[in-house]
């Protein structure tokens, strides 16, 4: 009994931990998951309508982006997405890539 006491404690006190940590992330790394996030999604949206990766790439090379980064980020998620033998919904795609890459900003800090 006294050992399913202290395994009930401390499985309460890493969720608390992680629940402290998940606040720490500031917006900016919330905004960059997000943005991602979308764009996993377009590119998924794109492999299942049969765009090929060339023309994903020239709608990228097309887009005016707000911060320097983002376009070879974009390039960089769409050719992940388009190398991925991954069917699911784009919507599936965007809240994966969302809670993964969430995980990952807290795992670094």
């Amino acid at each position: 009994m006294r050992t399913v006491g202290m395994m009930l404690i401390a499985c309460s006190l890493a969720g608390g931990a992680a629940a402290v940590q998940a606040r720490e992330l500031r917006e900016g790394d919330k905004y960059m998951c997000s943005w991602g996030a979308g764009t996993a999604a377009r590119a998924q949206e794109l492999k299942l309508s049969g765009v090929s990766l060339y023309a994903a790439r020239q709608k990228i090379q097309s887009i005016k982006f707000n911060k320097s980064w983002m376009r070879m980020m974009a390039m960089g998620i769409t050719e992940q997405t388009y190398d991925s033998r991954s069917r699911l919904k784009p919507e599936a795609i965007r809240k994966s890539f969302y809670q993964d890459c969430l995980r990952y900003k807290v795992a670094r800090k």
